[in-house]
């Protein structure tokens, strides 16, 4: 079992169901303009595209945690993967880059110490990283994205806690792309899904990034520009080329499925797609067999 994995088999997880984040109507009227969502999600139809998300990843075997509703955060902790990051010795704490979600790591925090979790480390101002920013290539090597929400002393203070593990820190300097307010990670274009298959939007992959990836022996599922912004290249993998992602994606899909992967999808039009996070958005894994 390893939390060095982006495609081993999910085997525990935490999420935070919509209930718990969107709350009701007045919540997110309060807050979806402010947090740059594409438009408001309508509460009971998040919700049940939440419990059918839920389903899924219940009916994979996999043991999941729920982070509660907490008056300190705000609907964006839905995409509960930025506030952590998983490793094997314990949780590294982020430090938001998006101020809106400045409270989320304190809360997860909380969460994690409740179920006896382990917290290797908390990251610290002026370091600032997000968990989408980061991606493990393999058990030994962890992708990070520097990006407007990921700095450099945010990856410093990483790479500080990850080396007694034996962890390799590559940076991955990201593009501007559509500035500081935009959701954009390193996993906006990368999802590795097996150890060596990762879907990707080359158009926005530094070049030195993605020959990184070709030398490591990655076949890389390249998502067409139309399926970018409906999160083709936000896909989960539930088990090695067994990937979970938004309906909606065609092309992306079949060319995974040419790739040898089995693809199951979500309806996620009020969870995923207006707020630019999908189903790695949506999990923190906490391990993977």
């Amino acid at each position: 079992m390893s939390a060095h994995s982006e495609s081993g088999k999910l085997s525990s997880l935490f999420i935070k169901k919509a209930t718990a984040a969107f709350i009701d109507d007045a919540h997110v009227s309060m807050y979806w303009e402010a947090l740059n969502y594409l438009g408001k999600p309508a509460i009971e139809k998040a919700i049940n595209e939440y419990k059918a998300f839920e389903k899924i990843l219940k009916d994979h075997g996999a043991q999941v945690y729920y982070f509660p509703e907490d008056s300190s955060v705000n609907m964006d902790s839905i995409y509960c993967r930025d506030a952590a990051i998983a490793t094997s010795r314990g949780m590294i704490i982020c430090n938001m880059g998006k101020a809106g979600r400045k409270n989320e790591p304190a809360a997860q925090q909380k969460a994690y110490e409740a179920n006896g979790i382990k917290v290797l480390g908390v990251i610290t101002a002026p370091g600032t990283i997000e968990g989408g920013d980061v991606a493990w290539l393999d058990s030994k090597t962890l992708a990070v994205g520097h990006t407007y929400r990921t700095n450099e002393e945010g990856i410093k203070q990483v790479t500080a806690l990850l080396k007694p593990l034996g962890v390799n820190v590559i940076t991955v300097p990201m593009p501007h792309y559509k500035g500081p307010s935009d959701v954009f990670h390193l996993m906006s274009v990368l999802s590795p899904v097996a150890d060596n298959i990762a879907v990707v939007y080359s158009p926005l992959i530094p070049i030195v990034f993605r020959n990184e990836l070709m030398a490591r022996g990655f076949e890389l599922v390249e998502v067409p520009e139309e399926e970018f912004d409906s999160m083709g290249c936000n896909v989960l993998a539930l088990a090695p080329r067994t990937c979970l992602m938004v309906k909606g994606n065609p092309i992306t899909k079949s060319r995974l499925e040419a790739s040898g992967c089995r693809v199951i999808e979500y309806e996620g039009a009020e969870i995923s797609v207006k707020g630019g996070g999908g189903p790695t958005c949506l999990t923190r894994p906490v391990t993977r067999d």
